[in-house]
This record gives C-alpha cells, structure tokens and sequence, in this order.
C-alpha cells in the first residue's frame, strides 16, 4: 500500500507508472455479474439480507463446489461474508482467545497476522522455505505447536508465492490439527486462478476445515467487497452469531451480482482471463530469469512471481524505492510478508505489451545501478 501510494503520488506529478505491486488484475468485473447488480439497484434488491447471505446465493456456492469439484457442501455451512478479510475475521474471533497461538507461514500474507492480533491472540509465523514451496507443511506444526495453540492457517494458492498445497499436504495438516485439538484454516481466495494443474480445494481432502474463499480474485469482483466462508457443522451457529453482531449482514447489491458468477457465459469469460494471465506468467517469468532474478518458487496460482533480487541488493525494499523513483515501476517488497530481505514479489496483473516495458525498464535500471555500484553485485 506504502508502494502504491507513491507511484499514485507519481502518477498526479504525470509520470507513466507501470503497476506490477497491487493484487488486482486490470479486467474489470464480468459484464454479467455487473448487469446483474444493476438490475437488483434497479429493482431496489437493497435492503439486509440475513447475516450468513441470500439463501439463493449460498446454495450457488454449494452448487459451484459439486460441480467443479465433485464435494458436496450443506449450503447452511456457508456464510457469506464482506470480503475474504470478513470471513478470516469471524473464523478468529471463533477460535482466537487472548494468548492464544494461530501458526502461520513466514513469508506469508501479513493482514493475517494482524487480524490475530485483533482478538488479542499471538500469530507465530513459522519461516518456511523453499524445500517445501514456501508452504507451512504438517512437520512444520510437529515443531511448533504448543498448549497454546488453537489454528493454523494455510493458503492455496499463496501470497506472496503463488504456490499450491497438494492433496495429501492438505490431508495430512488437517490431521496433524485435528489430533492436537485445533483447527486447520485454508485461504483459497485465489482458487481458480491455477496453471498447469487441476482446480483443488481442501474440501476433498478434509471436510472439518475452515476454507475461506473470495469473489474478489477469480470473479474479479474486488471493490464488491463479498467472499464466504465454509465452516464445519457445530461451528455455523456460533458463527451465524458473530456476524450478526460484527457485519449485521454482507451487501446486498453485491450478492445479487454474485448470483451471476457460476453462469456458463460468466465462466466462460473467466477462463479466457485465466489463459491470459498464464501467458502473462510465462512471458514475465522469462524476461526475469534473462534479467539475473532468481525466481525462488515455482508459480502454480494466483498472479505473482515471488523472485531473489540478491544479485543486485541486499535491500529489496530500497530497490523498489528506487525502481519506482527512477523507472516508474512499481513492485513490492519480501519485507512486506515476513523475514526476506532480498525478494521481491512480482504482479502480473498487467497486458503483456505493458509487462514488455517494465521489463524493459528495469533492464535499463538494473544495468546502470550495477555500473554506478549502487547496487551490490
């Protein structure tokens, strides 16, 4: 956001900013979903729906899951929630206690953390690394559960590294918590947004997980602020509670658009973008490479490029600071989701023709910074 901010600030001067730091594509929302949500406004769909959501739209969800999936999900134990952010939020307020322990990966999506904090609980961030895809395995938990720890809290795909948690990761996390008495938390915002494999949720593998999941990333519905949250059985009253008393109930505007995400002719849209985006991937993940970044793990998902900068910095954050003063290209830091000094994250959340000149830009950055020895070699 730091980032973000700065290149605005650029941008208002009238310098061509190239946006590779925020996690949102450029494609606006589906037309169908958007017509959708004209047509509610239009019909005066605007007033409080029950706080777990549309009864029409929790039961899609489920559909959706059957469908894509082949799990089959009671819609009562969906909630629909303002944004994933919402859902993560009632699950700790659920789970968290003061002093309580949610484990988490290091580097990881760092609003995690803070939320725990919000419930006066201690996020333990567990440095992961490469060896296992940046993800925080089954043996991670062995190592650092204690009497006080109540969740752990997993994403597939993850930010910032775009990686994928495998069936048999899944099954086994969700065993390990299950026989320490706590709960496994699975972010699956950026599900559907994956290359070169199968669409997967955690569902197949374990059906007493908490998953979170979001309209913002795959349906590209960001300012909507909607996702949901499925939740194991005895969970859901309590739940239903807790979002009555902090949201009262998700926008209603928002869902009725939503209703519109699981038609063919949405999907269909969906998948062309999921195609562009994997060309996106591949064209960025090259020019890097060529440049002398080190990409640290393989991308199966999301939209990012979790790259080592060490050949020219032992400052990622100084580098981007400067990319940005002197290029105009904006990138985010490894500092911002944990302990990396030296990455940084990468979004292909740009036309290739775009991505072209970034690349460009940053050639030309790396090759006279390296000549002026501002940057370590």
């Amino acid at each position: 956001m730091r980032i973000l901010a700065d290149a605005q600030a650029l941008e208002a001067a009238g310098r061509d900013v190239i946006h590779l730091e925020v996690g949102e594509p450029d494609f606006p929302t589906p037309q169908p979903i958007v017509d959708a949500g004209i047509a509610a406004l239009a019909d005066h769909r605007t007033y409080y729906t029950g706080a777990c959501g549309l009864p029409q739209l929790r039961a899609a969800i489920a559909g959706f899951y059957a469908s894509r999936f082949g799990v089959r999900v009671d819609p009562r134990r969906i909630i629909v929630t303002p944004g994933a952010s919402g859902a993560l939020q009632l699950i700790l307020a659920l789970l968290v206690g003061r002093d309580d322990e949610v484990l988490l990966a290091d580097p990881g999506y760092p609003c995690n953390r803070h939320l725990v904090r919000l419930f006066e609980g201690k996020a333990v961030n567990v440095p992961v690394g490469a060896d296992t895809r940046y993800q925080l395995l089954a043996a991670h938990l062995g190592a650092h559960w204690s009497d006080r720890t109540v969740a752990a809290l997993v994403a597939s795909p993850a930010n910032p590294t775009g990686t994928v948690l495998e069936a048999a990761e899944l099954a086994a996390l969700a065993g390990a918590c299950r026989e320490r008495g706590g709960a496994l938390i699975v972010d699956e915002i950026y599900q559907g947004l994956v290359y070169d494999r199968p669409h997967e949720t955690a569902l197949s593998s374990a059906d007493d997980v908490f998953i979170v999941n979001s309209f913002s990333k795959f349906f590209q519905m960001t300012g909507w602020r909607l996702g949901w949250l499925v939740a194991p059985d005895w969970a859901v009253d309590d739940l239903e509670k807790l979002a009555q008393n902090l949201f009262l109930a998700p926008p209603t505007p928002a869902q009725h658009a939503a209703l519109a995400a699981f038609e063919p002719a949405t999907l269909a849209i969906l998948e062309a973008r999921r195609q562009e985006l994997d060309a996106r991937r591949n064209y960025l993940s090259a020019r890097l490479t060529q440049l002398g970044f080190v990409q640290a793990a393989t991308t199966e998902g999301a939209f990012y490029l979790w790259v080592d900068a060490a050949r020219f910095t032992d400052d990622a954050a100084a580098f981007a600071a400067q990319l940005l003063a002197d290029e105009a290209v904006a990138v985010t830091p490894g500092l911002d989701f944990g302990d990396a000094p030296t990455m940084l994250r990468f979004a292909y959340s740009q036309p290739i023709a775009r991505l072209e000149q970034a690349c460009d830009r940053l050639a030309h950055f790396c090759k006279q910074d390296l000549q002026n020895g501002v940057f370590r070699p």
